[in-house]
């Protein structure tokens, strides 16, 4: 349920910059989601149409970039991508590793026009 406050905020950040610049339509979103937010696109998809209703953001396409998991062995230094929150390095078997990617969750760019 945290991308109903999630698609709230992307909602402020996009209609604020969009204001700014003196935009009369927003097009696209384009976001950035790593997959350890837990936070499902579909969902966030879902709020949007319902809250940018009658907004200048009303037909915006979101785009998401979908980041893996991916970390780096604490022991041997191989950076590998992380399955079902596994964090064994597949060179070494060292269990201690240190998160590269994943966390992510930002608004990359906005369309406007």
């Amino acid at each position: 349920m945290h991308e109903l406050s999630v698609t709230e905020s992307i909602i402020s950040i996009c209609l604020k910059h969009a204001y700014m610049n003196n935009a009369n339509r927003i097009k696209k979103i384009n976001i950035t989601l790593g997959e350890l937010t837990g936070i499902v696109d579909q969902c966030v998809t879902f709020y949007w149409d319902m809250l940018a209703k009658d907004t200048i953001a009303a037909d915006a396409e979101l785009c998401f970039t979908k980041v893996p998991v991916r970390a780096k062995c604490t022991s041997c230094g191989k950076e590998f991508r992380v399955k079902e929150y596994d964090l064994t390095c597949p060179r070494c078997g060292n269990q201690k590793a240190d998160l590269l990617s994943g966390r992510e969750f930002q608004v990359d760019s906005i369309e406007i026009e």
